[in-house]
């Protein structure tokens, strides 16, 4: 099989050796339980802190590595679903969350929370989605009521990942009902808060580990200082921060594709029927020939992305493109390979149904891909 295109320096491939040794030691061992229990354990937060495997981008200031390269980003994502670790929500926090920080935190609060994201003491969520608005984000109904020191903040949010563990929740509120995408702004909510309250970990299809929650708020005093950026900005900002969320999303579609084919690769040429190697058959080769070659075709498109990303380049609707098409391949390849392991693929002691399970939750979180489709002909004047 051609060897798979590659962005990646010896640097890259260090740090590569070192996330799969943590995983192996911290997360792997430990996985059946957690998604039994729901949640991974939070000490293992804490240890990826120390390993040097969260908030790559905080600068060296606040304690950060002050690395911005997302190729190292991709290479965590990438190791997790090598590793079936779906569990520890660090994509979520290291690509999603934290940027926002960086980007439009003022210098106190920058100096507040940005260490204890890199140490893994605080854990990061942000809690767009509510029971009755999911990818309208202007749909939404939780509001912060200026009270001249302090908002008064009420509404509640679900599918919060990072939901039960999180120390630190950016809250999409409005603070002006009456201006539309004008009126929405972020606000900081911390663990203790009086009035914030979780409700129980939901119970999903799949991500068993990863801990996703209801978020209640009710008249929980935000101090003015919890305000992250400008007020009545909050719209403008989760629409520049998505563009990397969904390349994010893009690569755990990647690595899970590429994962799906070599268990399946693995699996056809040791299973045998009449005879012979299943993978000796001329379906199985076919397609088998097919999925490699669209895991090819999707690893060079989400490389493209990445390295645009990292030259500051990567457009709304590239980044559409690619969470779209990505998460859509992932679910038909994931689905090929149960397939090719037969009725062993629909038990859950082997990984390909694991995968199976978590895959499909990729075309919905994130915008669904009919929203994407939507950005995209919006781009295309339509």
């Amino acid at each position: 099989m051609p060897e798979r295109p590659s962005i990646y320096e010896t640097e890259h491939e260090d740090f590569r050796q070192t996330v799969r040794a943590f995983l192996e030691r911290e997360v792997v061992p430990f996985h059946d339980q957690w998604e039994k229990d729901g949640i991974v354990d939070r000490e293992v937060w804490r240890k990826a802190g120390a390993a040097g495997l969260l908030s790559f981008e905080v600068p060296e200031e606040y304690d950060g590595p002050g690395i911005k390269d997302f190729r190292y980003n991709a290479i965590v994502a990438e190791e997790c679903a090598r590793a079936g670790a779906s569990g520890p929500g660090f994509a979520v926090h290291t690509d999603i969350i934290v940027p926002y920080l960086i980007a439009i935190g003022n210098e106190e609060q920058k100096q507040r929370w940005l260490p204890g994201t890199v140490s893994g003491d605080i854990i990061t969520a942000i809690a767009m989605t509510e029971p009755g608005a999911g990818s309208d984000l202007q749909g939404i109904r939780t509001t912060a009521v200026d009270k001249g020191d302090h908002y008064v903040l009420n509404g509640s949010k679900t599918f919060i990942s990072n939901g039960i563990l999180s120390d630190l929740v950016i809250v999409v509120a409005k603070t002006n009902p009456e201006a539309g995408a004008h009126g929405i702004s972020l606000l900081v909510v911390e663990r203790g808060m009086e009035g914030f309250t979780r409700g129980t970990n939901l119970d999903k299809l799949g991500l068993k580990a990863q801990d996703t929650a209801e978020l209640s708020f009710d008249n929980v005093i935000v101090p003015k200082a919890n305000l992250l950026g400008e007020e009545g900005q909050g719209f403008i900002y989760l629409m520049q921060n998505l563009p990397q969320e969904r390349v994010s999303i893009a690569c755990i579609a990647i690595a899970a594709i590429e994962a799906a084919l070599d268990m399946t690769l693995d699996y056809v040429k040791s299973r045998e029927a009449f005879g012979k190697p299943i993978g000796k058959f001329q379906n199985t080769r076919f397609t088998l020939a097919e999925m490699a070659t669209e895991a090819y075709i999707a690893r060079v498109f989400v490389n493209h992305c990445i390295e645009q990303l990292n030259k500051g380049e990567v457009d709304t609707a590239l980044a559409s493109m690619a969470k779209w098409w990505t998460t859509e391949l992932q679910k038909k390849i994931v689905d090929q390979g149960v397939q090719m392991h037969g009725g062993y693929g629909y038990m859950m002691e082997y990984p390909i149904a694991k995968a199976y399970a978590d895959t499909r939750i990729q075309t919905i979180y994130g915008g669904t891909t009919e929203i994407q489709k939507e950005i995209i002909g919006r781009f295309l004047g339509l």
